[in-house]
């Protein structure tokens, strides 16, 4: 992670700060959702997700009935 280092009014700062707890979060916390809303991350996570699910669905392998127990899985037993 990076720091930021910006400069905003005081009564700005302190006005949100004050709505942030309110909140129940930070001003840093809010600044980097935005930067990250604003730069497209969050778009990027949820194209990735989709084209996931797009190829889970177009997998072909099937587990069928077959059931197995944590043991099995991790061969224990």
């Amino acid at each position: 992670m990076a720091n930021l280092t910006i400069t905003v009014d005081d009564e700005a700062l302190k006005a949100a700060r004050i709505k942030a707890l309110a909140q129940g979060t930070s001003v840093n916390a809010l600044l980097g959702d935005y930067l990250s809303a604003y730069a497209g991350v969050h778009n990027r996570h949820k194209e990735a997700a989709r084209r996931v699910l797009h190829l889970a669905d177009r997998c072909r392998s099937r587990r069928g009935d077959a059931r197995w127990t944590r043991d099995e899985l991790h061969e224990r037993g």
